[in-house]
C-alpha cells in the first residue's frame, strides 16, 4: 500500500515561502533559495535524494494554493510538478474552466484526497505538495513519512510548514542526510490505530 510522504524545504525559521508568495512570485520574498538544493546549488548527494523520490512517486495531492500558483503557463505547463503523475487537488470548489486531465479536483476534503491519490499510486509514495495539505493530513494520522530539507536561512515570514497544527504530533527522527542539513521524520502508528 501507498505510504504518504511529506518532503519540503524549509528555512530555519520554518518557512516554507517567503511573504508575498503569489503566481508571480511563487517562492515569495527571498525565498528562491529554498530549492536551490534540487537546482543551481545541486549536489551528487541532492541529485541522488530527488531522484528517489521522483522515482517512486506514484501520486500527488495538493492544496488549491499550490495549484493555482504553478499550473499552466508560466508554471508546469500542461504537467503537474512530476510530469504526468496524477494530482489530485484538495479545494472547496472546483475550477470552471478545464485542465489537463492529470489534475482530479477533490471537494471533500484531504482524507478522500489520500484514499483516491493511494488508489492511484498503487505500491508507490503518495507525496503531499504544500503546507497546508500536510497541516491538515497530520494531525488525522495520514503522513507516514515527513522530510525536511532545512536551509539555512530565516525568512521572518511567509508559509509556515507547521502553524496550523491544533494538536501535538509525535515523531522521531529516522535518519539524518548531510545535504543541506536535510532529516527525515518518521511518524508512528498509534496503538489505537491498530499497528
Amino acid at each position: 500500500m501507498a505510504r504518504v510522504i511529506c518532503d519540503m524545504s524549509t528555512s530555519l525559521d520554518g518557512y516554507v515561502t517567503g511573504p508575498n508568495d503569489s503566481r508571480e512570485n511563487p517562492f515569495g520574498d527571498g525565498a528562491e533559495m529554498l530549492h536551490d538544493w534540487i537546482f543551481d546549488a545541486a549536489t551528487d548527494e541532492d541529485r541522488a535524494i530527488l531522484q528517489e523520490m521522483l522515482d517512486n512517486v506514484g501520486a500527488i495531492v495538493m492544496g488549491r494554493t499550490s495549484f493555482d500558483k504553478n499550473e499552466g503557463d508560466g508554471g508546469w505547463g500542461d504537467s503537474g510538478p512530476v510530469g504526468d503523475t496524477p494530482c489530485f487537488v484538495v479545494t472547496h470548489h472546483k475550477p470552471t474552466r478545464s485542465h489537463p486531465p492529470i489534475y482530479t479536483f477533490v471537494t471533500d476534503g484531504v482524507v478522500r484526497a489520500i484514499e483516491q491519490a493511494k488508489h492511484a499510486a498503487g505500491d508507490n509514495v503518495v507525496s503531499l505538495h504544500g503546507a497546508s495539505v500536510m497541516q491538515q493530513a497530520l494531525p488525522l494520522g495520514l503522513v507516514d513519512e515527513i522530510r525536511v530539507h532545512v536551509i539555512p536561512v530565516l525568512l521572518g515570514g511567509g508559509t509556515p510548514l507547521f502553524a496550523t497544527l491544533d494538536c501535538p504530533a509525535r515523531r522521531s527522527l529516522l535518519r539524518r542526510r548531510s545535504a543541506w542539513f536535510s532529516a527525515t521524520l518518521v511518524q508512528r502508528a498509534s496503538a489505537s490505530a491498530g499497528a
